[in-house]
């Protein structure tokens, strides 16, 4: 297999590819425009690969993407813009990458007969669940500028199959963390300030909960959906590890061996959602499940940053 891994600098996008190189005979190319949340140093270890290359563009140069993705039979969108606050403060580079984008990427795989079109969405996509978990079938309900420009490009993607006969899967996980996350993101910030002795800020209460994954788990979903998955069918990845920010907060102190005293609890987040929740029977029918707990996860977390 040929892989377009769109956004394959970024954070879950370069596990992605380190995944696959490790784990397959597959070539991969990575595309990826190097902005704030992308670094080549993310896919250290597999740019010298021969299995490997690396090009730096935009998912939005329509002559560039067209001619990658004519060299390819399968590709893996993870590139976008993912922050929610800097979504709050601004929407328009959301739009731009997240649905523009994401529509360039789809007209020139609807040219070029590729075999798959993975589309990696968020649960976020969802909206808050203050009781029970969101199933594949819900109706999409984002109460952010993020989660709707990421809603907005699964819609693109399903009518592009539908239409077009495009063979697109779509992917909802829950929050990742792990190796080679942005520093502005809640784990890899709290755990530089924790060791640091900076404060903690935790918005609101700190009573917000979301389900928590770590990276490489969510890596072998994905590659379980690309190669496994029904085309035209959308798999939730969850962990079922809930926590509420506070609990991620005081775990990550005791992690680092911190005092709590550096927690400092912060004016709410504008529309910040209370819970997400995945059901996630879908894609254990596949045969996968994650192999990480939470405090697993954490603990390899907390070693890959401190060193």
């Amino acid at each position: 297999m040929r892989i377009l891994v769109t956004g394959g600098a970024g954070f879950i996008g370069s596990n992605f590819v380190h995944y696959v190189i490790e784990q397959y005979d597959d070539e991969v190319v990575t595309l990826d425009a190097l902005t704030y949340a992308g670094s080549k140093e993310n896919l250290e270890g597999v740019l010298d690969n021969p299995r490997h290359e690396f090009i730096e563009g935009d998912i939005r140069d329509e002559e560039l993407v067209r001619d990658l993705v004519a060299d390819v039979d399968t590709v893996v969108n993870f590139a976008a813009e993912s922050h929610v606050d800097r979504s709050i403060e601004g929407a328009k580079p959301f739009v731009e990458t997240n649905v523009q984008g994401t529509q360039t990427l789809l007209d020139a795989a609807k040219d070029s007969g590729i075999e798959r079109f993975l589309q990696i969405s968020t649960d976020e996509v969802y909206g808050q669940i203050l009781d029970g978990k969101f199933s594949e079938d819900d109706p999409l309900n984002p109460r952010n500028p993020y989660s709707a420009t990421k809603a907005s490009a699964d819609h693109l993607a399903k009518s592009f199959e539908t239409t077009h006969d495009l063979p697109v899967l779509i992917t909802r996980t829950c929050n990742n963390f792990g190796p080679r996350q942005h520093p502005e993101k809640l784990i890899p910030k709290f755990i530089k300030n924790a060791s640091e002795g900076k404060s903690l800020p935790v918005y609101g209460d700190g009573s917000n909960v979301r389900e928590w994954i770590y990276a490489e788990d969510n890596c072998r979903a994905l590659d379980t959906v690309l190669r496994e998955g029904e085309i035209g069918e959308i798999y939730n990845i969850g962990s079922h590890a809930e926590k509420t920010n506070l609990e991620v907060t005081e775990a990550i102190l005791d992690a680092v061996g911190a005092d709590k005293a550096l927690i400092e609890f912060v004016e709410d987040r504008a529309g910040h959602d209370q819970r997400y929740a995945l059901e996630t029977e879908k894609i254990e029918s596949l045969g996968w499940e994650p192999a990480y707990t939470f405090e697993e996860g954490l603990e390899e977390t907390v070693e890959y940053y401190l060193e």
